[in-house]
């Protein structure tokens, strides 16, 4: 056979993108209230939540961010639609299965919740307290979970406060005590709600700039509620808004401004809030 009588098919091959990972929060069409009765705080909320992402939630008071947060915990009536961290679905979680998942979750507050006559440390270690098996009598606990949580307390840039009481800390080391807490749980993922609302814009930052190298470099989503629009274009990669209890923007960081995120806010309700 002759060179120009044979078929040799050249493929066309094209890369492929690699394959996005499966969410580690799945939500669809997610519907709360709090009573048969009561107004609906959530209507058809979907969202995914992806490993190493940092997500900021934002809408005006009462808009249900933070009902968002509490029905991944159990904290929050789940009416209607489908709640799933990993593979497991929420709603149908009792008792300890649903101790379990709370103690998964790295939950980051406004206020904190150090307890302030206690050490820095201490309160590092009642993050892994799920997990850390018998505390003695005299509270001390296990070598290799103190020097675990002085390695996140390392982490988070606070290792030489860990002897001290946490109350005698400024707003911004006790947040991050508190994310050192919630790093000792080993979280699927972290829920921080309005976690720099009482810290100076300075502390927002580096605290924003934490939370955000910990789920890229540990590959934990975060969900991060905010009320200050341009934290949340700087901070994070994609921004939730809600309103009213739906989704009215959603979209990565990178393509979002101002002027698109602003059917967010009810400016009437401002007002007669201020």
């Amino acid at each position: 056979m002759s060179l120009s009588t044979m078929t040799n098919p050249i493929r066309s091959v094209q890369a492929e993108a690699p394959a996005r990972p499966a969410p580690l929060v799945h939500i669809r069409d997610l519907r709360v209230r709090y009573a048969p009765d009561a107004p609906v705080v959530l209507d058809g909320v979907d969202l995914d939540l992806f490993p190493g992402e940092t997500v900021a939630l934002l809408g005006s008071s009462g808009s249900g961010k933070s009902t968002l947060m509490k029905s991944l915990t159990g904290f929050a009536p789940i009416t209607g639609g489908t709640v799933r961290v990993g593979d497991v679905d929420v709603a149908g979680l009792r008792h300890g299965r649903l101790r379990s998942l709370r103690a998964q979750t790295g939950q980051i507050f406004q206020q904190f919740n150090l307890i302030g006559r206690l050490s820095v440390l201490t309160n590092v270690l009642t993050g892994g307290l799920h997990g850390a098996g018998p505390v003695n009598a005299l509270g001390t606990f296990r070598s290799a979970d103190r020097k675990r949580a002085l390695a996140l307390l390392d982490r988070v840039g606070i290792a030489h406060k860990a002897g001290e009481p946490a109350r005698s800390l400024s707003g911004g080391q006790q947040q991050r005590v508190a994310i050192a807490r919630a790093l000792m749980q080993n979280p699927r993922v972290i829920l921080a709600d309005e976690p720099v609302a009482s810290l100076d814009p300075r502390m927002s930052r580096t605290v924003l700039e934490l939370l955000r190298s910990i789920s890229r470099e540990e590959g934990i989503p975060v969900l991060v509620s905010l009320h200050v629009l341009p934290l949340a274009l700087e901070h994070s990669d994609r921004i939730v808004g809600l309103r009213h209890g739906e989704i009215v923007v959603s979209g990565r960081t990178t393509e979002l401004d101002a002027s698109l995120l602003a059917p967010v806010y009810d400016i009437e309700e401002e007002e007669e809030e201020d």
